[in-house]
This record gives C-alpha cells, structure tokens and sequence, in this order.
C-alpha cells in the first residue's frame, strides 16, 4: 500500500502532492488495478492534512480515471501507468540510487539533481526528434 508523504516547503498543494504520488506509484507498478488507496482517515492520520484535501486529491485522480470510489469501501485503482515491468524498475533505480550517491559526493544538493536530471531529459527528447 502507498504511503503519502506531504512537503509542506514544496510549494506543492498538498492534494497536488498526493495525485503525484499515486501517478508515480502507478508509473512504477507499485499501484495496479484493483488495488485499494488508503482511506481518508488513513491518510488524514497518517500526514496531518485536512479530509478536504484527501477527498479533493481522490475526486481529481477519479476524473483522470485512475481511481473510482466505492461507497462504503473505499477507493480503488481502475487504470495502470506502468509501461514496463516492475523488475526493469529496481534495476534502474539501483543504477539511479548510485548515481544520486555520486552526485551527493560531488556536493549536489537535491535541486541540482533535479536539474541536472530535466536538463538531461529535455536534452535526450530533442536528441531524439533530431
């Protein structure tokens, strides 16, 4: 099951936060169809945020049609992202987790990493249209 972490320095909106979370959750194939989110209560426990802010994050993932609620149940997945499979995932995550170590080493902080990671994206998408 996911467990949410909010980032109240972030400039995130805290809902926004959630949604991202599921979406990457369901990227990585750690959500799949059928699974059950947390409820609200669980999640209002479990992060210190308002119902509000749950329910708005749940009914947004809902349009997106990633979720339904089930009333009484609870809300659950009804649509992967995953476009590989979740084994190829570790892999690549390991060699990420080495090479986020390395640029620890060399004195980056996480926003460099960020950028660094964008840059290199945006770089390879217009590598690949050339």
């Amino acid at each position: 099951m996911i467990e949410f972490r909010i980032d109240g320095r972030s400039g995130v909106a805290p809902y926004l936060q959630l949604v991202q979370q599921v979406r990457g959750a369901l990227r990585l194939g750690l959500l799949q169809e059928g699974d059950q989110l947390p409820t609200v209560k669980d999640v209002v426990a479990q992060v210190a945020i308002n119902p509000n802010t749950v329910l708005k994050a749940y009914r947004a993932l809902e349009h997106e049609g990633l979720v339904a609620g089930r009333p009484g149940i609870g809300t659950f997945v009804t649509k992967s992202l995953a476009r590989v499979p979740a084994g190829s995932h570790r892999l690549l995550a390991r060699s990420l987790a080495r090479f986020v170590a390395k640029a620890r080493g060399a004195g980056l902080l996480d926003d460099d990493i960020r950028a660094l990671l964008e840059s290199t994206l945006r770089d390879q998408r217009v590598e690949g249209v050339a």
